[in-house]
């Protein structure tokens, strides 16, 4: 373990670019909402603990054990929950429950990222002013300092985008108040408001960095618009990216709510979470989570869809295609041995809820053309030809099946940006995550590994005869 002194030389001289105005306020509440939620919370794992605390709530088999711990129940995340017939709830909210219930800027339909964030860190659906007001403080709290800018504005043109947003999060750790207070002689009662400071003052700014590394490699020298007070998160990142469309502001909506946390098992919620067990700073464990995100069985599904979905329409030509025609080209793909993008899920057994809402988004407000038709078709097909294999547990469409299409209507085509882009969203649920961990003082996480050769040469493990 670093002492305090070895802990100061991860830190650099700061010069806060926060706004000063900022600094000790509680513009929206939040804070006041959060301090007055954890002792409720601290009390209620408590008595869990006290009462359930010595129950198994699992057995793990060496199956289990090498073959990424899959379904294993051993980890503990406040924020959300995601069922197997159900899909995600957020706070026991299912998303169309969190469509009908979050509030939203006027004129919009989905819910905002602020609501989601809101029910995320307080349990509790926020009312219109307290979305209001956290706009109004993400927005105060927004400023990058100069040397992340020049940071961001040095990398190559090759440079994959999500090693740049993990670099320039890296390089933004300069304005971290954990890190700073720690070093300092925090004491554990203070770590979940200096994490809070860190999470608010990160998200308030993830946006931005990843707007400019769209701008800089997709539309070098174009200006960059400063965050406007009078419109919400989704609708300033939309503009920093240059789009000025309000449907596609609403459709950045949907998309950070829905992409924002998937409980803590997932690669991304769980590599934050496991670094910042170390007390890691939320800039450091954020952007571990982001270098899980990049990985092809994780964040970057959503291209290998895209790239499906243009690979069959360039196949199949632009006139009209049929079901059959669609059929026999899926049925090639699985005799050729490889797998139909955008289907199957770990956990889900069902069609997943974030696909739904998308395609209800494309069915009220697109014409169904193009790539979004061909995805709809392919939801006709698909899962019937899964399920005739007879050893696909779930044949039915996650949510990258349908993102990069609306986002290619509306003229974001650049593939390799998306997973960015759900990285900004990602930040809204591994951050509530890490101000709760830090809130229950849930301690390093340091689960015990064995060999192949302990696993051949251990037959009993609590008494029970391995067979």
């Amino acid at each position: 373990m670093l002492s305090r002194v070895a802990f100061r030389s991860l830190r650099v001289p700061q010069r806060r670019c926060f706004s000063s105005a900022v600094a000790g306020k509680d513009i929206s509440g939040l804070r006041a909402a959060m301090a007055l939620a954890i002792p409720k919370q601290v009390e209620e794992v408590k008595k869990v603990r006290a009462e359930l605390g010595n129950k198994i709530i699992h057995k793990v088999t060496v199956d289990q054990a090498y073959t990424g711990m899959r379904d294993i129940k051993s980890l503990i995340t406040e924020t959300s929950l995601l069922d197997a017939n159900e899909g995600i709830r957020f706070r026991g909210l299912s998303i169309p429950e969190c469509q009908q219930r979050l509030p939203t800027t006027k004129g919009a339909t989905e819910p905002t990222p602020e609501a989601l964030f809101w029910l995320l860190m307080t349990g509790e659906v926020p009312t219109q002013a307290q979305m209001e007001g956290l706009t109004a403080e993400w927005n105060a709290r927004a400023g990058l300092p100069k040397h992340v800018e020049t940071v961001i504005d040095s990398f190559p043109q090759h440079m994959h985008p999500m090693s740049q947003l993990s670099a320039a999060v890296l390089a933004l750790q300069t304005e971290s108040v954990f890190a700073s207070k720690y070093a300092s002689g925090m004491n554990k009662k203070d770590y979940w408001g200096a994490t809070y400071e860190d999470a608010m003052n990160l998200i308030s700014n993830v946006h931005i960095i990843s707007a400019r590394i769209y701008r800089n490699l997709y539309k070098p020298g174009a200006a960059i618009p400063g965050i406007d007070n009078k419109l919400d998160y989704s609708e300033n990142y939309a503009r920093m990216l240059g789009f000025n469309d309000k449907l596609f502001a609403d459709l950045m909506r949907l998309y950070l709510v829905i992409h924002s946390d998937h409980e803590g098992g997932n690669v991304s919620a769980h590599a934050t979470h496991l670094v910042a067990s170390a007390l890691s700073d939320p800039y450091l464990a954020y952007s571990a989570g982001m270098n899980g995100l990049a990985g092809p069985l994780h964040g970057l599904a959503n291209q290998e869809v895209l790239k499906f979905l243009n690979d069959l329409q360039a196949e199949l030509g632009n006139g009209p295609v049929t079901n059959d025609q669609l059929a026999q080209k899926c049925k090639d793909l699985l005799a050729s041995g490889r797998v139909i993008p955008g289907y199957g899920h770990a956990v889900l057994r069902k069609t997943d809820p974030r696909f739904t809402c998308q395609q209800e988004f494309a069915i009220k407000h697109l014409p169904i053309t193009g790539l979004v038709k061909l995805v709809h078709q392919l939801y006709d097909v698909v899962p019937g030809i899964l399920e005739g294999l007879g050893k696909v547990k779930n044949p039915y469409p996650n949510v990258d099946a349908h993102s990069g299409c609306l986002l290619v209507h509306f003229g974001l085509t650049q593939e390799n940006y998306y997973t960015v882009m759900f990285g900004v969203s990602r930040a809204l649920g591994v951050l509530a995550s890490t101000v709760w961990d830090r809130a229950l003082g849930l301690p390093l996480e340091r689960p015990k590994s064995v060999t192949t050769e302990w696993v051949k040469n251990n037959q009993k493990w609590h008494g029970e005869e391995v067979k």
